[in-house]
């Protein structure tokens, strides 16, 4: 597939046919984040990857996010909060949950560079999966369940979760939206 076509390609899959993904094209998938750019190449990130029953805890945890959806009711409206509740009741069905986590900085410049690198590293590996024929979702970590997060995925103490990705062979193939066109402002 030609690099545009993936980019353009890449969509946010929120129901997956189960199938599961075999461990080589994940550790692929992960090798094409690694290549991401981060100051002075620290490289911050860390990928905990859950199959199985590590991933059934990890959607467990995830479930009780839903609690907190109505908070958003106005913003949303209840039919974008209801599919939001039944997207994180079972995470989709994607057989793959990932979280990446970067070690916790005090110092705001260094938390910004960080934040960036794992956004960098994120968008490598999703664009990746499409290139793979795979379908994700990247979700901010819940922070209502952070700490519950931390402990399903193993993240050690003074490490953040910053991202989850789910992964698996979408079940859903949702249409391109309008982007943005009045992003730029260039001066000469």
């Amino acid at each position: 597939m030609e690099f545009m076509d993936v980019v353009r390609s890449r969509r946010s899959i929120r129901a997956f046919d189960g199938r599961p993904v075999d461990r080589s094209v994940i550790a692929e998938l992960i090798d094409a984040a690694t290549y991401a750019p981060s100051r002075f190449n620290v490289q911050p990130w860390h990928f905990h990857v859950t199959t199985g029953e590590a991933r059934n805890r990890v959607a467990e945890v995830m479930a009780l996010t839903t609690a907190h959806l109505n908070e958003y009711i106005d913003i949303l409206g209840p039919d974008m909060v209801e599919y939001a509740a039944r997207f994180y009741a079972d995470l989709g069905n994607a057989p793959v949950v990932i979280g990446i986590s970067a070690k916790h900085v005090e110092d705001p410049t260094d938390w910004l560079d960080a934040t960036i690198a794992v956004g960098a590293a994120l968008e490598n590996f999703l664009l990746s999966a499409v290139d793979h024929g795979l379908a994700a979702c990247s979700l901010t970590a819940p922070h209502w369940v952070r700490d519950r997060l931390m402990d399903a995925f193993g993240v050690p103490e003074g490490t953040d979760i910053m991202a989850l990705i789910v992964l698996g062979y979408g079940a859903e193939k949702p249409s391109p939206k309008d982007r943005h066109t009045n992003v730029v402002t260039y001066l000469t």
